[in-house]
């Protein structure tokens, strides 16, 4: 049941993203990239991991698509303004025979690995594991990050209210 529901995830999420490069509309292409991103949280759901399947959901399909999408309604893109591209499917299909070489050799490597237990990736993706990682072993980073984004937030301020 599990390989059932992995093969339709994954046929998802491989059919949306390519419907989401293939069609001209924005806002259609914004909900087919939901649809990917959704489909990529039920993978992370059949991983059991539980928080990061979470996150996808309330973070990418939550807010960024939001914002997208109120960016797209806003600019009001018509079809007009839209580049035109007479060659799209050729520059699609060569692209794939292009990379099928090394998606064939990937595939191949990947079969030949020697198969393992999997019970060591058991508290894989949990908020616990998360924590630990990033509070052990990425202390330094994660602390260099935050006080980036707060000044970053601190610039964004003064520069806007200097508009005011």
């Amino acid at each position: 049941m599990t390989d059932l529901i992995f093969i339709i995830l994954s046929l998802s999420a491989i059919l949306s993203a390519l419907y989401m490069v293939w069609v001209r509309e924005p806002i259609i292409s914004a909900l087919s990239f939901i649809v990917t991103l959704l489909s990529l949280a039920g993978l992370f759901a059949l991983l059991s991991a539980s928080f990061i399947f979470l996150v996808q959901i309330i973070v990418y399909a939550g807010a960024i698509i939001t914002l997208l999408l109120l960016i797209i309604m806003f600019l009001n893109i018509d079809d007009e303004s839209l580049p035109k591209e007479p060659k799209k499917l050729l520059y699609m299909v060569l692209s794939a025979i292009l990379v099928a070489p090394l998606d064939m050799a990937l595939i191949k490597a990947v079969g030949t690995l020697p198969k393992k237990d999997m019970s060591i990736i058991s508290n894989f993706g949990s908020v616990k594991s998360l924590g630990l990682t990033l509070f052990n072993g990425w202390l330094l980073p994660f602390e260099l990050v935050s006080i980036l984004l707060i000044v970053s937030l601190i610039g964004a301020i003064v520069f806007a209210k200097r508009k005011i």
